[in-house]
């Protein structure tokens, strides 16, 4: 690394800017290490946090689409469960790395991929990714605003970006503070929602082979990948909310199960309650159905989805403009908050119709990059030395430009692009046998995994010295 690389990685590492546990000083961090000073926090924020953040009307929409699949309610219970057990453990392991390195989740993408390599994956998966989801929160909010009050929907979704612009500004802390309020808040108001479900929904026990979208086993595992990748989608981000604690072994155990426990729970509770609600109804989309399902009380429904769309776009906002940072524009963390909420809110007025099927192949496109990004940030942390104080000031070296882990993760991509399968591009294969539903994200990530593990010990494309790969080096 050049002097001048040093000095910064050095300044990032130890610079105390006092912002401790402030919740209305404007956050002094954006992509920089978090020193110790600076560590504060539970590890049971991290459950609140996540808990917050499903507790939110998208996946309720994928739970509506099991009618749809012509699947019994037992079939896409099971889908919902073993996709949250298993997205859930990811993110629970990428918060704790977050823990121990102290920085957000896409700058550790700088390690295996280099400074140009990870600028790919970024632009895409993430800043495209954090405008992509705040502008599928906004449709919703807005949309239940708009039915609740008439106003018109440009209107109600400017005042929900607002008031999201204005959190994520100031940032973590109070992030953290008001999800934890929210928590509480929205539990009562879907614990309301399910009964009224539950009491007017039907339990389906057998396939519906004249539903729309009827594909038998290949649904079921469509309906699968949309509920895992729903929480892939948030895997760049997970370290981004965790990266304040302090970085001890209790910690790192504790913000991993919490993150996990959130995720799961929400993600099995909201599916769920989508696959009820859309036993209830005729109504073709979710938002109207709830209108409908509620009656005398649609007010209390529609407003709950619109308070829950705060929990879910703090993050969205939040992580984008981290993301902006990431990739080497020279902008204030609070700019780049502004810049994700303008084209946020631009994005929704123009894809608040037809919102359904844009939705899924968002998610799907999304998940599609994300998976192998996120093996090849696992496998480096875990075998490539980046558990070191010289792994961890390498991600501020831009000389870096390339390193293996982004031809991995290209790899990961390319290769598994034959077994896509979305309403704006199916691969070949997946075209061929639909019956074997969308194995695109666990392919992609395999691939990308494999390609790691084969060429991380060659020579380093950029050149430098291998990184101390052995335990005893491990010295965060």
């Amino acid at each position: 690394m050049s002097p001048d690389t040093i000095r910064a990685a050095e300044s990032s590492v130890a610079e105390d800017r006092g912002y401790r546990d402030s919740l209305t000083k404007i956050e002094p961090y954006g992509i920089e290490h978090i020193p110790e000073v600076e560590r504060h926090g539970k590890p049971r924020s991290q459950f609140f946090l996540w808990f917050a953040a499903g507790m939110n009307f998208p996946i309720v929409v994928l739970g509506f689409s099991a009618t749809y699949f012509g699947l019994p309610f037992w079939a896409a219970a099971l889908a919902i469960v073993l996709a949250g057990v298993f997205s859930s453990a990811g993110m629970g392991y990428l918060s704790a790395m977050g823990v121990r390195l102290g920085i957000p989740q896409q700058m550790q993408g700088r390690g295996p991929l280099g400074f140009i390599g990870n600028l790919f994956p970024v632009a895409y998966v993430n800043v495209f990714a954090g405008i992509g989801w705040a502008a599928v929160t906004v449709i919703l909010g807005g949309q239940a605003i708009a039915l609740l009050t008439d106003i018109p929907f440009w209107l109600s979704s400017l005042i929900l970006m607002g008031v999201q612009l204005g959190v994520a500004v100031i940032g973590y802390n109070l992030i953290h503070f008001l999800q934890r309020i929210l928590s509480f808040v929205l539990v009562i108001g879907f614990v309301f929602i399910t009964v009224v479900a539950a009491a007017n929904g039907r339990i389906e026990t057998d396939f519906n082979s004249t539903a729309a979208g009827f594909n038998g086993l290949g649904g079921w595992i469509i309906f699968f990948g949309w509920f895992f990748s729903f929480i892939v989608a948030w895997m760049p981000f997970a370290s981004d909310y965790s990266r304040y604690l302090p970085n001890t072994a209790a910690n790192r155990r504790g913000a991993g199960w919490a993150t996990m426990l959130g995720n799961f729970v929400t993600l099995v509770w909201m599916g769920i309650l989508g696959t009820l609600l859309g036993t209830t109804t005729t109504a073709t989309d979710s938002i109207g159905a709830l209108k409908e399902l509620m009656g005398p009380w649609a007010a209390v429904g529609l407003g709950v989805v619109a308070l829950s769309s705060f929990t879910q776009n703090f993050l969205n906002v939040y992580g984008g403009a981290i993301s902006i940072q990431t990739m080497g524009v020279p902008v204030k963390r609070h700019t780049a908050v502004v810049f994700i909420c303008v084209a946020s809110y631009l994005v929704a007025q123009w894809g608040q119709t037809g919102f359904n099927e844009g939705f899924t192949a968002f998610l799907n496109l999304t998940a599609y990059c994300i998976a192998p990004y996120v093996a090849v940030l696992v496998c480096d942390y875990l075998f490539g030395g980046r558990r070191t104080d010289r792994g961890l000031r390498e991600l501020f070296d831009k000389s870096r430009k390339f390193e293996w882990g982004f031809v991995a993760w290209v790899a990961g991509v390319v290769l598994s692009s034959p077994f896509w399968m979305s309403s704006i591009y199916t691969g070949p294969i997946a075209a061929a046998f639909p019956q074997m539903g969308d194995l695109s994200y666990y392919i992609g990530a395999g691939i990308a995994a494999g390609t790691y593990m084969l060429t991380h010990r060659r020579k380093r494309l950029s050149g430098l010295e291998m990184l101390d790969r052995s335990p005893g080096a491990q010295t965060l």
